[in-house]
């Protein structure tokens, strides 16, 4: 019936096809007549303006008040997982920045570190390595710090001070904190360091949570 009501015979379509934005191929109305852009994820839809398969969405009438049109959506039977504000298909392989890579499962996400955690100890050649952020480059990386001058100098004008032979003066060392070990709930992160009473180097451990994770569904007796 409302195929009847909406789709005119023959079908009357513009000369030049729309262009569509970024990301929406061009689809077949709900007619079955012109070509039209494909509406994306979140975008209003209706029987007309259909919403885009190949991405999996459908035309989800379920949260749209009375009165009110529908918006596309991934299909009910579909897991997915949102992050940062957008939704990840199952099984869809992700970036949320060029440190790390994730993948959807099952309505979570399990992500692997893209940069390197090595460590970096001090040796006589390099007694205080650093990792820095490199303009242009995702990835921190090493470098060799120079050795404070001015502090051995004022180590060797103070009165019993200690042997300004002392090649490896104690100062903060640490490597930057690793992702978190579960992606959701209590997870703990991890990272080496040598800020403690005895400046000796350790591996340090805290508590995280990247987001809460999603209620179980009730039972529901058979």
């Amino acid at each position: 019936q409302v195929c009847a009501q909406l789709c005119r015979r023959p079908c009357y379509c513009p000369w030049v096809p729309p262009r569509c934005p970024r990301g929406s191929p061009l689809v077949l109305d709900g007619c079955g007549c012109c070509k039209i852009c494909a509406r994306r994820l979140g975008e209003p839809c209706d029987f007309l303006n259909v919403c885009d398969q190949s991405q999996g969405l459908v035309c989800d009438y379920s949260s749209a008040p009375a009165g009110t049109g529908a918006t596309c959506n991934f299909e009910d039977d579909e897991e997915g997982c949102e992050v940062n504000g957008r939704l990840y298909r199952d099984g869809e392989v992700f970036q949320p920045s060029c440190k790390i890579q994730c993948q959807c499962l099952d309505g979570g996400f399990n992500c692997i570190p893209l940069c390197q955690e090595d460590v970096r100890l001090p040796t006589p050649d390099c007694p205080y390595p650093r990792r820095v952020e490199i303009p242009g480059k995702c990835c921190p990386e090493w470098i060799c710090e120079a050795q404070d001058q001015h502090l051995l100098r004022d180590a060797r004008a103070a009165p019993g001070a200690a042997s300004p032979l002392l090649r490896y003066p104690c100062q903060e060392w640490g490597t930057e904190w690793s992702a978190c070990s579960a992606t959701c709930g209590l997870g703990f992160a991890t990272r080496v360091s040598n800020q403690n009473r005895y400046c000796r180097l350790e591996t340090q451990r805290r508590l995280c949570m990247l987001r809460p994770c999603p209620a179980l569904p009730a039972a529901f007796p058979a």
